[in-house]
């Protein structure tokens, strides 16, 4: 008779059973359950937005700018060794007057390189805000009233303005030649020491002083954004073939590429804050409300009127002997500059590729958020009138609750990423390496 036991090893028959079992109970209710879900459902995604074949252009033209252009007037321009110097001097509170303020004390790495004050505030207090150097290489003109025409022409101008730093090119170039740090600098960036005699001419001391200057800007021309959300989603879309219907991604959200069919359309703002800044570099008289405190009302800043006079006045521009193209293309652009009526307060454009990193906002620091300056061009409430000087293409949106938080959303998207730690660092608080250890020094020390 077989033996009908099972195996030490098996599963007792009864077991199998109730496993089998269960297993079929599992695979009906599996199917009870699939049936009742019926059919997958498609996958939700966000509707595309149609625009016209103008806004297509427009959009295509505002992706990443890339690298700054090349500044033939300032052959140190990409020189990391004036980069080097010019760090240095940016952060040196040794070039003001009073020992306390520096470049950076305005232009706050933490602060996207401004201060967030409504007004500049040196060694005195400014009438404007300060603009960020975050990018400024891209920039023809500098300041609100281009009145410089380069970073390097720019940089020397706070050094002696009685508000900002307050002191002389005289004491700045004996600041260089005094301090270890900045005379070994000085040295690698432009191959020999600063040699400059108390008895050294006007033009020595120039000279001296628009290297000083060029160093600055080499050291600016390395704070260059990167790539931002919008910035991305541009990338994607033209790899796309830029299509006329425009869809949201991991990007740009559904109520920022709303903000921007409407930022390069209806609204307008393309007109002032197109291409690959947003911004045209050039200058407008909006008629924005002053602020209370300030008086309100028209304000009597000359703007771009005055900017022309100091910059035709300077001898740090392109077309002067201390650039390094003087009979260069911008040399004779800047000849060519004239004063005109309708200048009189016009400011320049500001890049919106800083804007999402805070205000205040305007040259009076007039509006404290992006939502307020929104608000001001949609309703244009408090905007005065200059007359003639008033910008035509000024007019009410009336733009609708949800229309305003798009144009915010979409302006936020445009902030690129910060420029590298290694340029953003103050050198002056570094503590200075140790000296070295004497290779005949006891070991027992």
């Amino acid at each position: 008779m077989s033996d009908l036991r099972d195996p030490p090893d098996a599963v007792p028959r009864c077991g199998r059973w109730r496993a089998a079992t269960a297993f079929a109970i599992a695979l009906a209710l599996a199917a009870v359950a699939a049936i009742s879900a019926g059919p997958p459902g498609p996958v939700v995604t966000e509707p595309s937005i149609a625009v016209s074949p103008e806004q297509v252009r427009r959009i295509r033209a505002m992706g990443w700018p890339g690298a700054p252009p090349p500044d033939p007037t300032n052959r140190w321009a990409d020189s990391d060794a004036a980069a080097a110097l010019g760090q240095a001097l940016f952060f040196d509170r040794g070039l003001s007057s009073n020992g306390a303020v520096s470049c950076a004390t305005c232009h706050r790495p933490d602060r996207g390189f401004s201060d967030g004050l409504r007004v500049a505030v040196g060694v005195g207090t400014g009438p404007r805000r300060t603009m960020t150097v975050l990018d400024s290489a891209h920039q023809s003109w500098l300041g609100w009233d281009g009145r410089a025409d380069s970073l390097w022409s720019q940089a020397l101008q706070p050094i002696e303005r009685d508000i900002e730093l307050g002191s002389s090119r005289r004491s700045a170039l004996a600041r260089v030649s005094g301090n270890p740090l900045l005379r070994q600098r000085w040295q690698a960036a432009f191959g020999e020491p600063l040699q400059l005699s108390e008895g050294a001419s006007a033009d020595e001391v120039d000279a001296a002083f628009a290297m000083l200057g060029k160093a600055i800007a080499a050291y600016e021309r390395r704070l260059v954004t990167g790539p931002s959300a919008f910035d991305r989603w541009v990338a994607t879309w033209k790899q796309s073939g830029a299509p006329a219907a425009l869809q949201p991604d991991e990007h740009m959200s559904p109520s920022a590429l709303r903000g921007l069919v409407l930022f390069s359309g209806r609204a307008g703002c393309w007109q002032c804050h197109g291409g690959p800044m947003l911004s045209d570099g050039e200058f407008h008289a909006l008629g924005a409300p002053g602020r209370p405190e300030r008086g309100g009302g028209v304000s009597s800043d000359p703007g771009r009127y005055g900017g022309v006079d100091v910059l035709k006045s300077s001898p740090f521009t392109a077309a002067r002997a201390h650039s390094d193209a003087p009979s260069g293309a911008k040399a004779k652009i800047v000849q060519s500059l004239v004063r005109v009526p309708d200048h009189f307060g016009a400011m320049r454009t500001p890049s919106l590729r800083h804007a999402g990193l805070g205000g205040p906002f305007f040259h009076e620091g007039q509006f404290d958020t992006l939502e307020d300056v929104v608000r001001f061009y949609s309703t244009l409430e408090g905007a005065q009138s200059l007359d003639h000087h008033q910008e035509q293409v000024l007019v009410r949106l009336d733009l609708s609750a949800g229309e305003s938080s798009d144009l915010v959303a979409f302006l936020r998207s445009a902030s690129g990423s910060a420029p590298a730690t290694s340029w953003t660092s103050d050198p002056w608080s570094v503590p200075p390496p140790a000296p070295e250890r004497p290779a005949n020094a006891d070991k027992s020390e």
